[in-house]
């Protein structure tokens, strides 16, 4: 049995109060997915700026009726203090998962990126501290590697960022670890590597590569890739991110107040992400025959991306249990869908 399973089997027999902001949105919303399935009670904040109703109404069809009334919603914005407060009571774990993504929409507006990002980080920190919470879990990024050339990435070696994102998920781990020696308050961040999975929006000037890239080669429209295609990155399924988050919000005290990567420690091409996606598509009756459109590379983007996850392992027990292929087979099915 993994560290993991054990976890899930105890959470059965002792519910606590998990706090999901951003719980409308992709990662959020499979967060509260496996919480209310494992009987757990769950608060989720959300102001619907990149979340959807949609995807809480999914929620409610896949969990039953006494799963769905432990669940309390609160629409608000974690740029004011007083609904991070309200949010906060009561809990016993934070996830925090509320953001506004993208490294395109930084630069385009860096302003509102930093409201969000470190405004509203800074918000939730001081309203989970006051309320005494048991763990501080948040969705920090691989984007704060930024220019350091070294593969895979360990924790303690990072660049220069490359984006206005990239520096407020610096930040954010710069007011964790403040707060920890300031106050013995625990938080755990950890480094997504570019999740994809069920309820991620193909839509919108800022979609992940996965769900544009399906979704367009459902449509048959062009599939567009900045650069040569040879660009790679850590492609990490979304049950593997959840796994990260219910393990570090519950790790002891010796793996707290640290930063761990969550991905599942490998490089896939965008050229080889492409082959994936039109493989997959044929295995479930979708013949895609076009040629994809190469363009410039984007600004801000890293070139290449890999994870090193044996801190995560280690200290926290995490265990992908998804790489890229299993991922994708077990997400097609809902993007076809929707």
């Amino acid at each position: 049995m993994t560290v993991y399973s054990a976890l899930c089997n105890s959470l059965f027999d002792r519910p606590k109060t998990w706090l999901v902001t951003g719980t409308a949105g992709f990662i959020g919303s499979n967060l509260l997915e496996h919480l209310l399935k494992l009987n757990q009670r769950v608060v989720g904040l959300d102001n619907f700026a990149t979340g959807h109703q949609r995807n809480l109404d999914k929620v409610q069809s896949l969990v039953t009726p006494g799963q769905w009334a432990q669940f309390t919603f609160i629409e608000g914005d974690i740029r004011n203090l007083e609904d991070c407060q309200k949010a906060c009571a009561g809990v016993d774990y934070v996830l925090h998962q509320a953001a506004l993504g993208s490294v395109p929409r930084s630069l385009n507006d860096p302003i509102t990126t930093n409201a969000v990002n470190i405004s509203g980080f800074l918000n939730m920190l001081v309203a989970a501290r006051d309320a005494g919470v048991k763990s501080f879990t948040y969705a920090a990024s691989s984007s704060t590697y930024g220019d350091h050339p070294a593969l895979p990435k360990v924790e303690e070696s990072i660049g220069k960022p490359l984006s206005p994102y990239a520096v407020t998920k610096y930040v954010n781990e710069l007011y964790a670890e403040v707060f920890a020696r300031s106050y013995g308050f625990k938080a755990i961040g950890l480094r997504y590597f570019n999740v994809f999975g069920k309820r991620q929006d193909p839509e919108g000037a800022y979609a992940a590569v996965v769900p544009k890239w399906t979704a367009a080669m459902v449509r048959g429209d062009d599939v567009f890739i900045n650069g040569d295609g040879d660009t790679s990155r850590d492609f990490c399924f979304i049950e593997n991110a959840v796994q990260a988050n219910l393990l570090a919000a519950t790790a002891d005290d010796s793996a707290q107040n640290e930063v761990y990567n969550v991905a599942v420690g490998d490089r896939t091409t965008l050229n080889d992400l492409f082959s994936a996606l039109k493989n997959a598509l044929a295995e479930n009756g979708v013949v895609y025959e076009k040629a994809p459109v190469y363009r410039d590379f984007r600004a801000g983007d890293v070139r290449h991306s890999q994870a090193d996850i044996g801190k995560a392992a280690g200290k926290l027990g995490y265990a992908p249990e998804f790489r890229i292929p299993e991922g994708i087979a077990k997400a097609m099915p809902w993007y076809l869908e929707n």
